[in-house]
């Protein structure tokens, strides 16, 4: 499948504050969302905890972790973030996806919402 990109914001959960925005990466294969250290920071999220995650090539990281609002494509949730690189590209993971009942359509590789959540 090919790449896909949305337009996200990432508010503090008090939405306060300008949020950050970007293209955010659509990753299926990834838990939780990922965006620049130095862009949560401005937008007023705060560090909550370090996880570990594994990273594409198997290799294992410990990443801090906040919790924001992240709206996309009309809809609004809360997820876990991960304060990445301050140059990496941000992540929208497939958690946030869900939440908002957002899928993948691998023929057009676009984002279509679902008629409805699963609940099975």
């Amino acid at each position: 499948m090919g790449l896909t990109h949305v337009t996200t914001q990432i508010n503090n959960l008090g939405k306060t504050g300008d949020p950050f925005e970007a293209e955010f990466l659509v990753d299926t294969g990834a838990i939780d969302c990922m965006a620049p250290s130095c862009g949560l920071k401005r937008a007023g999220i705060d560090i909550e905890g370090k996880d570990s995650y594994e990273l594409a090539d198997g290799s294992l990281i410990e990443y801090p972790y906040g919790f924001a609002r992240i709206s996309l494509m009309g809809s609004e949730t809360v997820v876990q973030i991960i304060f990445g690189p301050d140059d990496c590209e941000p992540l929208l993971g497939v958690v946030a996806l869900e939440n908002i009942g957002i899928g993948v359509d691998p023929v057009s590789k676009t984002l279509k919402r679902m008629s409805a959540k699963s609940l099975k």
